[in-house]
């Protein structure tokens, strides 16, 4: 089993991937906590400050890692004013795995990816408008 953690200090905790399968879906973080964020190689005269946390935006599985840009169509339907379920085939080869991108901030600023077992053929992800800007909530069911 292989792990990628990045230096959270340096890398602003930007990306964190998780090589090896997960065999139950996984659940995305809420939210990144602003203490958990970070910038490097900032200018020597200008100082960082990060105000408040990034909330959950979005949330799809992938052909690859996030570094491929592997996005992959759904089919979307409303089921709701301020709710939707999107639906993914996952059949097929995915030769660099198949991955959940749980991405955060109201332009997907931060990913958090996590790979998915081979044996999966679906997902079926529910969302709905959350309380803060930019905040939606999910559920997740891969099969």
């Amino acid at each position: 089993m292989a792990y990628i953690y990045p230096d959270a200090k340096a890398l602003g905790a930007a990306l964190v991937l998780f090589a090896a399968p997960c065999n139950a879906t996984p659940i995305c973080p809420e939210q990144i906590s602003e203490h958990s964020i970070s910038l490097a190689n900032v200018a020597a005269s200008w100082r960082t400050f990060v105000a408040s946390p990034l909330y959950l935006h979005s949330v799809a599985p992938t052909d690859g890692p996030p570094e491929r840009y592997g996005q992959l169509k759904g089919k979307q339907f409303k089921t709701g004013q301020d709710a939707w379920t999107d639906t993914y085939d996952l059949h097929g080869p995915f030769p660099d795995g198949k991955w959940l991108q749980c991405s955060y901030g109201m332009l997907n600023e931060i990913v958090l990816s996590k790979r998915l077992d081979d044996s999966i053929t679906s997902c079926t992800i529910k969302g709905k408008k959350g309380d803060k800007a930019g905040q939606n909530v999910f559920s997740v069911e891969c099969r």
